[in-house]
């Protein structure tokens, strides 16, 4: 008798050990951390980082309780994206989030083809070779796509409406990243289409930046554009100062420089768009695979017009404008 209640005593501690080790297993299971991958500065571009996290927490995901975040700015410096992202990969991340563009995605894509990479890009996806196709990536790679390069000849004409007295535009590039650069047939067509010479100004630096405002007053340049490139939007209070000082006429890609007091944007929002991101690496997190998460492309564009520094420039919006515009700043 001794002999089967010991079994029987055997057997309940065993069965309800098993029991227990799917909880315990469970219990143990370590947070998951996504790696954030930004090409420019927490203190330009930071609002994105918050976006991000806003579309993590609506897809069920809160930083510092269920997931933590590893973040890595480069600061515009494009050089140390390789670096950046071999941390990352080594720390390891279960996840990586890349924003600004796909030499940000690709950095991340040339450190791992394990880890799901889940990018913020301006370019066409398809022929910089980020991913097969937009419904079907293929891969570890997925995410969101704006239209960065190809809204200059709509900006070009904006622009041209606001300051139609001006007889040269000039574009503001970033020559170390050249995928987000425009057609300069594009631009050269939309110029002469508004009846406009065309200047390049480049700038891959602070300093550069400041002399390309020097060369459009040399150049007698009537009207500025700001192509999307991460350097030149995490520097975009620096160019909305000089934009002031040099009484230059701007459009920019996005709002962030007209709330700022540039005088005028057309583009995607991107801080809708880290957190589209967001929720496409929750999705993630959850178990999709990026190969069947078709690529999202953001269809809405915005025009903002800052009417008060319309007035510091000499400029009267024109009545179509103002009725067009999503937003006017007073």
């Amino acid at each position: 008798m001794a002999i089967k209640i010991a079994r029987r005593q055997f057997i309940a501690t065993i069965g309800g050990s098993a029991l227990n080790w799917p909880l315990a297993a469970h219990a143990q299971r370590p947070i998951p951390t996504v790696g954030f991958l930004h090409g420019g500065s927490e203190a330009g571009l930071g609002s994105q980082a918050t976006a991000f996290r806003d579309g993590l927490r609506k897809g069920g995901y809160i930083d510092g309780q269920n997931v933590n975040i590893e973040y890595r700015w480069a600061d515009g410096r494009f050089d140390q994206l390789p670096a950046l992202a071999a941390e990352l990969v080594r720390r390891p991340v279960d996840v990586i989030a890349t924003i600004g563009g796909d030499i940000v995605a690709k950095a991340a894509m040339a450190a791992t083809s394990i880890i799901p990479i889940i990018f913020m890009v301006g370019q066409d996806t398809v022929r910089t070779h980020l991913v097969a196709s937009l419904n079907r990536p293929g891969g570890n790679v997925s995410g969101v796509t704006l239209f960065v390069p190809d809204l200059a000849p709509k900006q070009m004409d904006l622009i041209h409406k606001m300051v139609p007295s001006a007889a040269v535009i000039a574009v503001l590039m970033n020559p170390k990243n050249p995928t987000v650069l425009p057609d300069p047939a594009d631009l050269e067509q939309a110029a002469r289409s508004n009846g406009m010479r065309l200047a390049l100004l480049n700038a891959s630096t602070p300093k550069e930046i400041d002399a390309a405002f020097v060369a459009a007053t040399v150049q007698h340049v009537g009207a500025l554009l700001v192509s999307g490139d991460v350097f030149l939007t995490d520097r975009h209070s620096q160019i909305v100062a000089l934009a002031a000082k040099y009484t230059l006429p701007t459009i920019y890609p996005f709002r962030e420089s007209v709330i700022d007091g540039g005088l005028i944007s057309y583009g995607n929002d991107l801080n809708e768009t880290a957190r589209l991101a967001g929720g496409f690496v929750a999705r993630v997190l959850g178990g999709a695979k990026p190969s069947d998460l078709p690529v999202q492309q953001p269809t809405k564009f915005e025009l903002i017009i800052n009417i008060k520094t319309a007035r510091s420039l000499g400029l009267n919006v024109p009545p179509l404008l103002l009725v067009a515009a999503d937003e006017v700043i007073e």
